[in-house]
């Protein structure tokens, strides 16, 4: 069993929301890497005022290239776990031969899985279809519904300053325009976990349970556990650990 782990983030925050996570799996004995996407890195706070300058420029073939090139230097492959956009981009490596297991975290539909309402009607602003701007920032106001729908206002208040951050548009998309972000569904893989947040606004539980059943090699396998009453910030809300606990339990059973 591979000990290396990958975390990987997903839109609209950086590696900092990984911190902790990366601090409880290292004390568990693995080998944790937590690396910012292509034009993430950095803090928060300083990102909100002066964007970072290869924000733009980053896609979602951008964020699964940054983590191959990682793997490929690593002496085996690790268990990527990904969350949101980045849910979606553990499916695409897990696809493509990267990982010794993947677990996708309130993950984004691959581009052949078309998202519900709830999920068009949440994110629609984060394409820039219609703006002027460069870039996506959302406001408190989105924040608190899409992500922190389920905490205390004072607990959204802190949420959004440590781990709000600008977000290119070229990465959403990438993921409904081009055929690098189709999953190929019958092709034999390794195990996957999907998690899904009961309340998450974003990419509720009945499009991960959708996602998750598109995968028909018998051989392979596919598990999902939703976590009722948690949001699309379930990695950062209270309780995180117990998820967190899921994941290696699920993992060293394989």
């Amino acid at each position: 069993m591979s000990k290396t782990i990958i975390l990987i983030h997903g839109n609209f925050v950086n590696d900092l929301t990984w911190a902790e996570w990366k601090k409880y799996y290292e004390q568990k004995g693995y080998k944790v890497y937590a690396p910012a996407n292509p034009g993430h890195d950095g803090i928060p706070s300083e990102l909100r005022k002066n964007v970072h300058p290869n924000l733009t420029k980053t896609g979602f073939i951008d964020v699964v290239n940054h983590i191959s090139n990682l793997i490929d230097t690593l002496p085996e492959k690790p268990l990527l776990i990904g969350h949101s956009m980045a849910g979606m981009a553990v499916l695409k490596l897990v696809e493509l031969g990267k990982a010794a297991a993947g677990v996708s975290i309130d993950g984004a539909p691959p581009k052949n899985v078309f998202p519900p309402f709830q999920t068009l009607k949440t994110v629609i602003s984060a394409f820039g279809f219609f703006s002027f701007q460069k870039f996506f920032m959302g406001s408190k106001k989105w924040y608190n519904y899409a992500f922190f729908n389920t905490i205390t206002e004072s607990e959204k208040e802190i949420a959004f300053e440590k781990y709000a951050v600008p977000e290119s548009y070229k990465v959403s998309r990438q993921l409904v325009l081009n055929s690098f972000a189709n999953i190929n569904f019958k092709k034999p893989h390794q195990p996957i976990l999907f998690i899904g947040g009961g309340s998450d606004h974003i990419f509720p539980p009945n499009l991960t349970k959708a996602i998750a059943s598109k995968y028909s090699d018998k051989n392979s396998k596919v598990d999902i556990q939703i976590f009722e009453g948690k949001s699309h910030f379930i990695c950062g809300e209270k309780g995180w650990e117990t998820v967190a606990d899921s994941i290696l339990n699920w993992y060293e059973k394989l």
